[in-house]
């Protein structure tokens, strides 16, 4: 008996749970959005050495609350590999390449906790991308080995502090999930990520400069 009404209770928390949580994304959805645009960098490890993950972000935010959108990324550091092959008299030849990747990613970040100077929110990344190895520094999707199909997760968590209303710094942590047929590229590519960020919005220091203009009193003002 008790168990059944631990279990009955257990429901009736996750529907209001659930519902309360539905109620909260119509709310911020009914709100004014604004542009999400981002240059980022991500530091994780590839064999047990540091490497950059560039990427451009372009979305929507809503009430600063809910960021969704998309953008792609690709492999920064130069990172070489050695292979080897015979001759045609049987001398070992040896060849180094570079290691890219890149893949399209989408991605959705809704803050859970925020007072007036500090935020904490869950960011998801998904996408879909190559991976291939060339002999050449820059990137060419025409030379190179054959590419190798990459399905990308990253699940993550972000910390914001705002130190004006238009400057702020901040940092996330997430582990990088990579799918690939061929264990080796995917093993290699799995790795946790992190990033430090100095914050600027743009919006909030117009508010500020000019808090009687008519864009100030539609969208405005600046907020903490």
């Amino acid at each position: 008996m008790l168990k059944r009404l631990g279990i009955i209770v257990s429901l009736m928390f996750c529907v209001n749970a659930k519902a309360q949580f539905l109620d909260s994304l119509n709310v911020v959805f009914k709100s004014n959005s604004i542009i999400d645009a981002r240059l980022e960098s991500r530091y994780s490890f590839i064999r047990n050495n540091i490497i950059a993950v560039t990427g451009i972000r372009l979305g929507v935010a809503y009430k600063r609350k809910l960021r969704i959108g998309g953008g792609i990324s690709w492999l920064k550091t130069n990172r070489t590999y050695s292979f080897y092959s015979r001759s045609n008299v049987g001398d070992l030849i040896e060849t180094k390449k570079f290691l890219k990747f890149a893949y399209l990613c989408y991605y959705i970040d809704f803050v859970y906790y925020r007072t007036k100077r500090w935020q904490l929110s869950v960011p998801i990344q998904a996408g879909t991308g190559l991976a291939w190895f060339q002999q050449e520094k820059a990137y060419s999707l025409t030379n190179g080995d054959r590419k190798r199909f990459l399905l990308l997760y990253e699940p993550g968590i972000t910390v914001q502090f705002k130190v004006l209303r238009y400057i702020g710094v901040g940092g996330d942590a997430a582990f990088r999930f990579v799918l690939n047929r061929e264990k080796k590229i995917g093993e290699q590519l799995n790795s946790p990520t992190f990033s430090i960020k100095l914050l600027f919005w743009p919006d909030q220091l117009y508010y500020v400069v000019a808090p009687k203009s008519k864009l100030t009193q539609r969208r405005g003002p600046a907020e903490w």
